[in-house]
């Protein structure tokens, strides 16, 4: 299972963390749909995740932050990294199922803890959602290409778009609210319960970014109502939710739906025209079934449904007043005099 060419990395990692060169048994982790090899081993009769990244950066961010969630008890220990062969080994969490109503309790705690560790480092690309309030040349050719595609009905492209230029206009980026942030929990397999205590894991995408950017894509999963999301927001900030603290939570909410529904459309459709006649699941039902793991993201008609579903949800949202107030008060607090 191991690359060849990784053998005696792996091998010189086992000898820093535990003394041996080789494991007593291994097998593949399939979760979190990363682009890296991730393995459960066995040494010593316990289980721990060696992790190999296959891409070309450089992962000193990466194991850094990670490091850093490890050291407050955020994310599982690291026992190894080693930046020039991209391998880590870390502890192995045996998940269990976290209901909503716990989720709804644990993980705004989990965020205010993390956002309060010492300021991560900036990334040299940005794969969430304030990507689209980071303007400049990417920004600009992202754009483009969803414009000249032809993957997206006229209609739809130009609501998209739109909303794109309403939102940038008004909400504020690279602020006093820049934390450091996990990135990549819109994927539920990156947050694991084991039975006591919640986990964060996968820390590619760490870096400084807007608070509201982690607890959107997260809030958009397990929270349902406003009562609910006043709940989280509470939870979050210990003290009940400022009216701008709520709409700029809101817009984010939106910018999120707005990020997701153009980036897995894109991919999802390989540059062919996306069908737009079925109906789309509802927002909902989609969302239990993706915190439950039923959603399988790497198949592309999934991508696609995933996108859609963005889409109507964002739809539903911008048509509602309490849009329009969020822009308003978001607005209004940044205006010039």
């Amino acid at each position: 299972m191991i690359p060849q060419e990784k053998s005696e990395a792996v091998a010189r990692g086992l000898r820093e963390a535990f003394g041996v060169s080789e494991f007593e048994n291994i097998s593949i982790l399939t979760g979190g749909h990363t682009s890296s090899l991730v393995f459960r081993i066995t040494v010593g009769g316990s289980p721990y995740v060696l992790k190999i990244i296959l891409r070309a950066e450089d992962p000193t961010r990466h194991y850094t932050c990670m490091k850093a969630a490890a050291e407050a008890g955020l994310a599982p220990r690291v026992l190894y990294t080693s930046v020039e062969d991209k391998i880590s080994i870390t502890d192995f969490v045996q998940a269990q199922p976290l209901a909503a109503p716990e989720a709804h309790l644990r993980l705004p705690v989990l965020l205010r803890a993390l956002h309060a560790l010492p300021p991560f480092g900036r990334a040299p690309f940005n794969t969430t959602c304030t990507f689209l309030l980071n303007k400049g040349p990417m920004q600009d050719a992202f754009l483009q290409r969803t414009k000249t595609s032809g993957i997206l009905p006229t209609g739809v492209l130009e609501d998209l778009l739109a909303r794109h230029t309403e939102l940038a206009a008004v909400y504020p980026f690279d602020d006093a609210e820049m934390v450091s942030s996990h990135n990549d929990l819109f994927k539920p397999d990156n947050i694991l319960f084991d039975g006591q205590h919640l986990w964060l894991i996968d820390w590619e995408a760490a870096f400084l970014n807007d608070r509201y950017a982690d607890l959107a894509v997260v809030a958009n999963q397990i929270v349902t109502n406003e009562q609910e999301e006043h709940a989280f927001l509470r939870a979050y900030f210990r003290t009940e939710p400022s009216g701008y603290q709520f709409a700029r939570f809101h817009l984010m909410q939106q910018l999120s739906h707005l990020f997701y529904a153009l980036a897995f459309l894109s991919i999802g459709s390989q540059g062919k025209p996306v069908d737009w006649s079925g109906p789309a699941p509802e927002f909902g039902a989609f969302a239990q079934r993706m915190w439950a793991g039923e959603v399988d993201l790497a198949d592309n008609e999934m991508k696609l449904t995933y996108g859609r579903v963005h889409w109507e949800r964002l739809q539903q949202n911008v048509s509602q007043a309490r849009y329009r107030e969020a822009l308003e008060i978001v607005s209004g607090q940044h205006s010039t005099p």
